[in-house]
């Protein structure tokens, strides 16, 4: 996944290969083997790469040792994973021990409505994963067009939707209009649900 992620990024930025090469004093065909997904590039080589394109390292390292299905490719899940922002957090009330079912947990975020009732309470904690590929129906904290939800995302033929588990809240279709990406995964919460 992160060779992807390097390449969609490069051709974003319009770099060519032999430029991020010579800028990352990297071989241009282990450029190559990195972006198909043959070789993961070392962690230095993989921030002078981030360095060369001007984009922050650790999204990108959070990718590191993921892998897109074949369906999530076809879903282009690629364009929808941010590289380049940090989650703002407004405050930080305490640490919270990470439960061992978690291990790949990289933050705690509480709750703050009850669209995801009953499964996820309002004001319970949920742990996120980072930069992780969604699967159909998986949970994930997102950034919709500027505003922070925890919703399940699901695959249907025709479109993409974010649904609440709460029948209160409507369905919201993503459309190629809207700006969203997918900050993490939810693993579970702190009230002992594992999803």
């Amino acid at each position: 996944m992160v060779g992807d992620m390097i390449s969609r990024i490069r051709e974003e930025k319009n770099i060519k290969k032999s430029d991020l090469a010579r800028s990352t004093n990297i071989n241009v065909g282990h450029i190559s083997h990195i972006e198909n997904e043959e070789r993961n590039p070392s962690h230095r080589a993989l921030k002078a790469i981030c360095r060369a394109l001007e984009i922050p390292y650790q999204p990108l390292m959070y990718t590191y040792d993921k892998v897109f299905t074949d369906e999530q490719m076809e879903n282009k899940m690629y364009e929808h994973i941010s590289y380049n922002q940090v989650l703002a957090v407004d405050s930080i009330n305490s640490f919270m021990e990470i439960p061992v079912d978690f291990p790949s947990a990289a933050l705690a975020v509480k709750v703050n409505d009850n669209s995801m009732e009953p499964k996820i309470e309002k004001d319970s904690y949920v742990f996120i994963e980072f930069n992780t590929p969604l699967e159909n129906k998986d949970i994930a904290l997102v950034d919709y067009n500027g505003k922070i939800m925890i919703r399940r995302y699901v695959i249907k033929k025709d479109c993409f939707v974010l649904r609440a588990d709460n029948k209160g809240f409507d369905d919201i279709i993503l459309s190629k209009n809207d700006k969203y990406s997918f900050i993490g995964k939810v693993l579970g919460t702190n009230t002992g649900v594992i999803f």
